[in-house]
């Protein structure tokens, strides 16, 4: 199935039972099945209560589990087992394409606008980088007070310390 996932070749490597594999992954039965039916990870090998996991198994749940958890979806996924690079290019949107934008308002004038998915962020990543802008502007503000007030243009001349 994947050409990503390396497979062991050792012909006495221990079989295991759909519990052995849950247990050493943090996954459910159930969660395995449905990953298996997904076609994101190979079918046992046997049939019915003879089926039996390999290592290689094993090793596609766990990298399966961590494209899961980073936010991908399945059909990226399946595209990054069968082969393609993980960062892929840029898509292009193409008229009519309808994308969720969040937009997370920093301070009044200032604004960040993520499509998570485009950037492949999680979720949890999208937090972290408005966290870490929000915390990069309160820096730059806490640096150099400002002499503007509220609705006036900033001046042309440049700052003190970068005159010749």
């Amino acid at each position: 199935m994947s050409s990503a996932v390396p497979s062991s070749t050792d012909p006495q490597e221990p079989p295991l039972s759909i519990q052995e594999l849950c247990t050493l992954t943090g996954l459910t039965p159930r969660t395995v099945r449905y990953y298996i039916a997904e076609r994101l990870v190979d079918p046992p090998m046997g049939e019915r209560r003879g089926s039996y996991y390999l290592r290689r198994h094993l090793e596609q749940l766990l990298l399966v589990r961590r494209w899961v958890d980073a936010g991908l979806s399945h059909d990226r996924i399946r595209e990054l087992i069968a082969g393609a690079p993980e960062e892929p290019p840029a898509r292009p949107t193409s008229p009519g394409t309808v994308e969720v934008w969040s937009r997370a308002t920093l301070a009044d004038g200032l604004e960040v606008h993520i499509e998570p998915g485009r950037a492949r962020l999680s979720p949890k990543q999208a937090r972290r980088l408005v966290q870490g802008v929000l915390a990069l502007y309160r820096e730059v503000r806490s640096q150099e007070p400002s002499a503007m007030a509220p609705g006036s243009a900033p001046s042309e001349s440049p700052p003190a310390d970068e005159s010749p």
